[in-house]
C-alpha cells in the first residue's frame, strides 16, 4: 500500500519540475540521459557528484547548462597543478583606508551555488584536500575565521582518467564525500553527428530557466520525507556489508576488494533510492529503486586491490556481482 506524504510541494510537481529540468538540459547535452538523471538525483539529494570521462565529452558543458536550467549562482574553477588552496577559499589581503591598514578577507570562487571543480584531478593532493571541509561542513576557514558558503552548495567536479598524463588520485576521504561517482561514456555515431550539427552552426544552443533555488529546496525537502521500508533498509545495510571482503559471500569482493564503502555509501543508497522513487511517481523506496543507484553510490567507495588492476576488473564488475549475491 502506498504511504502518503503530507507536503505543499506534491509529487506530481516534483516530477514535473525535474522532467523541466532535464528537457532545458537535454536542449544542449545530446544523449547522456543516464548521466543527467544520476546527476539530477544527486542535487535533489543535496550530495556532490564526480564525473569521469577523457576530454572532450561535454562534462563542463552538462555542468554549465545545469547551472542554466537551475538558475543558480555558479563558479568554475580550472584545477591546474600549480594552484594553490587560497585560489580556491580566497585570501586575506592588506587594504588601508583612512590612513590605517587592515586584512580583509577576498573571498575565493567557492563562494557560490554551484561549483564546477574542472579537471580537478590535475591539481595536488594538497589544493585537492582544500575540498574537503567545504564539501562537507559547507565552510571555509582561513586564518581564525570561519565563513558559510551560501546555500544551496553542491560541487560538481570533473576527472580525467588516472591513466592520463598529469593527474593525481583524489585522497580516499575527499572520493567519500562525492554523493555520486558519474562515468560518461563515448557518444555514439548517432549521438556525435547531432553534437556536430548542434555545435558548428551560427547558433549556439542554451538552456532556459527551469527552477530556482527556492524550488530546489523544497524538492530536497519533500524527498526526505520519502518513506524507506525496513525490509529495504535492511538490505542496503547488507549491501554495504558486503562490499567488505572479510564479511561478503560475493566472490568479486572478496578477490578484488581491499577496503569496502563506508557509511556514506549507505546513505548514498537511501537517498539516491527516495528521490528515483519521487521520480517514478511512488511515494515508496523500492528494492529496485537501490538497485538502480547502486553502481554511482558504490563505485568510487571501493578500494581494489593490484590483483584487480592488473587483471582490468572495474568497481561495476565487483558492485553487479555484489548484486546477484545480496538476497532481497
Amino acid at each position: 500500500m502506498t504511504t502518503s506524504v503530507n507536503s505543499e510541494f506534491s509529487a506530481e510537481a516534483f516530477r514535473q519540475t525535474a522532467a523541466a529540468i532535464e528537457q532545458q538540459i537535454g536542449q544542449v547535452i545530446v544523449g547522456q540521459r543516464e548521466v543527467i538523471r544520476t546527476v539530477l538525483i544527486a542535487i535533489v539529494a543535496g550530495g556532490h557528484t564526480l564525473l569521469e570521462g577523457v576530454p572532450g565529452l561535454g562534462k563542463t558543458m552538462l555542468i554549465r547548462t545545469l547551472g542554466q536550467a537551475l538558475h543558480l549562482e555558479f563558479s568554475r574553477i580550472q584545477f591546474t597543478p600549480d594552484l594553490m588552496p587560497a585560489d580556491i577559499t580566497g585570501t586575506e589581503i592588506m587594504e588601508e583606508q583612512d590612513g590605517r591598514r587592515a586584512f580583509h578577507f577576498q573571498r575565493g570562487p567557492i563562494f557560490a551555488n554551484l561549483i564546477l571543480a574542472d579537471e580537478i584531478n590535475r591539481a595536488t593532493p594538497k589544493t585537492q584536500s582544500a575540498m574537503l571541509e567545504a564539501m562537507q561542513e559547507k565552510t571555509v576557514t582561513v586564518g581564525n575565521e570561519t565563513y558559510t558558503l551560501p546555500q544551496p552548495f553542491f560541487v560538481l567536479a570533473t576527472q580525467n582518467p588516472l591513466e592520463m598524463e598529469g593527474t593525481y588520485p583524489l585522497p580516499e576521504a575527499q572520493l567519500d564525500r562525492f554523493l555520486f561517482k558519474v562515468d560518461v561514456l563515448f557518444p555514439s555515431a548517432a549521438e556525435l553527428s547531432e553534437i556536430l550539427l548542434r555545435t558548428t552552426g551560427e547558433r549556439q544552443p542554451t538552456a532556459a530557466q527551469a527552477a530556482t533555488g527556492a524550488t530546489l529546496v523544497q524538492m530536497q525537502e519533500l524527498a526526505r520525507k520519502i518513506p524507506v521500508p525496513t525490509t529495504v533498509v535492511d538490505y542496503i545495510s547488507r549491501l554495504v556489508v558486503g562490499t567488505h571482503p572479510e564479511a561478503t559471500a560475493a566472490p568479486l569482493v572478496r578477490q578484488y576488494v581491499r577496503y569496502g564503502s563506508s557509511p556514506r555509501g549507505a546513505q548514498a543508497l537511501v537517498l539516491g533510492a527516495k528521490i528515483t522513487a519521487l521520480l517514478a511517481g511512488r511515494y515508496n523506496a523500492s528494492f529496485e529503486d537501490v538497485v538502480a543507484v547502486a553502481r554511482p553510490a558504490l563505485r568510487h567507495r571501493l578500494i581494489l586491490n593490484f590483483e584487480a588492476q592488473a587483471e582490468n576488473v572495474s568497481a561495476d564488475a565487483v558492485v553487479e556481482d555484489l548484486l546477484k549475491h545480496v538476497t532481497k
